[in-house]
């Protein structure tokens, strides 16, 4: 139980950051390397439907990032080990 909370703060303190590097730092890269200009602009038009690709891709970048802080964060801190019963 306290690693969901624990999980759950750290997810919400680290999403400002997350979104700004991701929006600030890695989707220009990404945009930069692959020569595409903004990369959250980006869609396909499939007959009448235009479908926003980039912004999926961006929202996908930001869950992975977010995902990777607070279970590193999480192990990290050994906050893992704490609803673990002694074994004594």
């Amino acid at each position: 139980m306290v690693g969901l909370a624990v999980g759950f703060i750290l997810g919400g303190a680290v999403s400002g950051f997350v979104n700004s590097l991701v929006n600030n730092l890695i989707n220009p890269l990404i945009a930069w390397i692959f020569d595409t200009g903004n990369l959250a602009s980006k869609t396909v038009t499939i007959g009448e439907a235009e479908i926003g690709w980039g912004v999926a891709v961006s929202a996908l970048i930001n869950f992975i990032v977010i995902a990777a802080v607070v279970y590193y964060g999480v192990k990290g801190l050994g906050l893992d080990k704490l609803d673990q019963k002694d074994k004594k």
